[in-house]
């Protein structure tokens, strides 16, 4: 793991957030202590699909006519 100080972490946060984006974990310190972590961000994962399906769904159910959203949610409490 590469270390570089919170000064020059400022000048080169492009430059570090590119190279973790590639891999890299870098650290920042601060008067000589490990303070923080830039790391490679998470693979997506299979549910960001479920998020967007759960989405379109949502926008293409139809309101029941006659019930409230109140009588939904009281009738799902029995």
């Amino acid at each position: 793991m590469r270390t570089v100080g919170l000064f020059e972490a400022k000048q080169k946060l492009s430059e570090l957030v590119e190279r973790a984006g590639e891999g890299e974990r870098i650290g920042i310190t601060r008067r000589g202590k490990l303070a923080a972590l830039i790391v490679p961000a998470p693979p997506e994962t299979e549910l960001d699909g479920v998020f967007d399906e759960i989405e379109r769904i949502r926008k293409s159910a139809k309101p029941h006519r006659g019930v409230s959203a109140k009588d939904m949610i009281e009738e799902g409490r029995d």
